[in-house]
């Protein structure tokens, strides 16, 4: 096809690296809180810090170890991230191999009373071969399974439930605390869940394409098939990967290829105008605002824009 080379030639990818580096300055909010009081918890990256928050309420002083604006794909520990694993008491991660860089850092840290929730505990997960709209034959990088089971309002609510009993069992003395929290919060998860599916109804069946393989957990809960150019951001993409998405997009008549805030934009851009469609964003909260990051609702809100904007992939 002859968009292909012509789109190969002005997209342009970088690797993102992962790595543990000896020194630099830690960051704001790591170092030591002379005389703080209650449960220390460190989350790794967005999704996990927003669930962890609302359970935590005022009960836990809850860190992120990963910068809001900086996703689990390109994470670099310093020396004040190893300071508030050895402080704290309570890690919570997304687990499914997502935060790869964890367990050696972990090890580094030297904490052998620190409890680890793994949110993923319990959670139905999607592999590459039952993937909705995954592409047989084509590599698959997350590991031996996808590990966005955060963007599914309904497995969000079973990772805060094993969020909640992690720290209850961590903190018996505000038991009752993170319960409450945590039944408020999930009551708004799956009211978030009926609006969406009562939004998306019309468009069931429909294909859609994302940029990276982040979407299989959303479409399956919403009768929808996902499918994508690359596995993984750091991946470029092949010439069969680009006719896939050129003849998919032709397929579904999709009037959008969705985007993402965190990667992407120059290289789907360039795709997008050689298939006649236009961008959609649809932010599968990696990343945030320092803001945003201290918001549980920003999860809701950020969901609900979502759905607008695939909604407008669709030609509404």
């Amino acid at each position: 096809m002859a968009f292909v080379s012509s789109w190969l030639a002005r997209a342009g990818f970088c690797s993102l690296a992962l790595a543990l580096v000896a020194c630099g300055p830690p960051r704001p909010g790591l170092e030591p809180l002379a005389g703080s009081k209650g449960l220390r918890v460190v989350t790794t990256f967005l999704p996990i810090t927003l669930f962890t928050r609302a359970v935590a309420g005022d009960c836990a002083q809850v860190t992120a170890l990963i910068a809001p604006n900086a996703g689990p794909h390109d994470f670099q520990a310093k020396p004040g991230d190893l300071a508030a694993l050895r402080q704290a008491k309570v890690l919570v991660k997304n687990g499914l191999e997502v935060e790869a860089f964890l367990s050696k850092l972990v090890v580094s840290a030297e904490n052998p009373a620190l409890i680890t929730i793994d949110s993923s505990r319990g959670v139905a997960t999607l592999d590459s071969a039952e993937e909705a709209g995954h592409h047989r034959g084509h590599a698959h990088d997350h590991g031996a399974v996808n590990p966005h089971i955060w963007l599914d309002p309904l497995r969000a609510v079973q990772q805060v439930e094993t969020i909640r009993d992690g720290l209850v069992k961590a903190d018996p003395s505000c038991a009752e605390g993170y319960k409450r929290n945590a039944e408020a919060y999930t009551t708004q998860l799956k009211a978030l869940n009926a609006e969406i599916a009562g939004q998306l109804k019309p468009y069931r069946g429909k294909s859609f394409v994302a940029f990276h393989d982040f979407a299989p957990y959303f479409a399956e809960r919403y009768g929808l098939t996902a499918n994508y150019l690359v596995d993984v951001p750091e991946l470029n993409p092949s010439p069969a990967d680009l006719q896939r998405v050129a003849l998919e997009v032709k397929k579904s008549q999709l009037k959008a290829l969705l985007s993402e805030p965190q990667e992407g934009n120059r290289s789907f851009n360039a795709l997008a105008s050689d298939l006649g469609v236009t961008i959609s964003v649809f932010d599968p909260m990696e990343t945030a605002t320092e803001e945003e990051s201290r918001h549980p609702l920003t999860y809701v809100r950020v969901m609900r824009r979502n759905v607008a904007e695939l909604r407008r992939a669709f030609g509404e």
